[in-house]
């Protein structure tokens, strides 16, 4: 039973690529949903993260990084997250701690908020000397009036639950909007495809990533409990191709191993895994690609 005064609503997480959006949601929902890399643009859609208790629920909206888009799949990321910024309750503006501060950015996202904004801080872990933090605070606070600015470390975890905190206090009251017992809307098999994309993304050359996408081609629970995925890795070319199935199908056996891990740990069950590569020239061009993989 929900208490009278429960709490709900929408919170987007806005930034540029790779300052730890994705880690960030995962850390709060403790549970990886969103495919994570060292490499910028590892999210391409709007994934929704949901964090309930017995006195709220919070939809976080993570976003794909906001970039120069040049190519039309780049273009829908960055609409994505712009469209991400109305009918929400509070943005979360994300900076990376150990880059230099981009002034016209958070001008920009700010001009475009219309309600609250909290500035978090990010991997304020690997910040050193701490007086170059407070520098970096006190020179971001000079932009805008911030409802609140908080240093975290999304990958170590220190001061989530405080952030988490203080984004209950600006929930308005509502009902759920979800059952109380789901991570996330988006539905297992395009989860699984995002970790398998994640492993691409982690233990192939930079240039493939970007000419990546997966497909779940097919997705079965078994009699004997086991789940049986068949998935599809498109390339825009040969060459990539190559790469992601390496030398004897080593790369590609390295790929399925570890998603199938990550994968087994999210359904809670034996995962039964095949994976196929396919070159689909500028499949990142094609509506009809982009519109299947969600990304238009």
């Amino acid at each position: 039973m929900k208490n009278n005064n429960f709490k709900s609503g929408f919170v987007s997480i806005i930034g540029r690529p790779n300052v730890g959006k994705s880690t960030l949601l995962n850390r709060i929902l403790g549970e990886k949903i969103v495919a994570v890399s060292d490499k910028p643009q590892t999210t391409r859609t709007v994934i929704r993260g949901i964090h309930s208790d017995e006195e709220c629920q919070i939809v976080f909206v993570d976003t794909p990084g906001i970039h120069e888009a040049r190519s039309r799949i780049n273009r829908a990321m960055v609409d994505a997250a712009f469209g991400a910024l109305s009918g929400i309750d509070l943005l979360v503006l994300m900076l990376d701690a150990t880059v230099p501060l981009d002034e016209p950015f958070v001008k920009e996202i700010c001009s475009k908020a219309s309600g609250p904004i909290y500035l978090v801080m990010n991997k304020i872990d690997l910040v050193e000397p701490k007086e170059r933090l407070l520098n970096l605070i006190a020179k971001v606070s000079s932009l805008h009036k911030f409802d609140e600015i908080i240093p975290v470390s999304a990958q170590s975890g220190s001061n989530v639950a405080r952030l988490v905190e203080l984004v209950k206090q600006r929930m308005p009251e509502g009902v759920p909007y979800f059952p109380d017992d789901i991570l996330t809307d988006q539905p297992e098999r395009q989860i699984c495809a995002e970790l398998i994309r994640e492993k691409v993304f982690r233990l192939t050359s930079d240039e493939v990533p970007y000419g990546t996408a997966v497909i779940v081609e097919a997705f079965k629970e078994r009699e004997n409990g086991v789940v049986a995925i068949s998935a599809t890795i498109l390339v825009e070319r040969d060459g990539q191709k190559g790469i992601v199935i390496g030398k004897r199908g080593a790369m590609l056996k390295r790929i399925g191993e570890q998603a199938r891990r990550d994968i087994e740990r999210l359904l809670g069950t034996r995962v039964f895994l095949e994976l196929f590569v396919k070159v689909q020239e500028r499949w990142t061009e094609r509506t009809a690609v982009l519109r299947e993989l969600g990304y238009e």
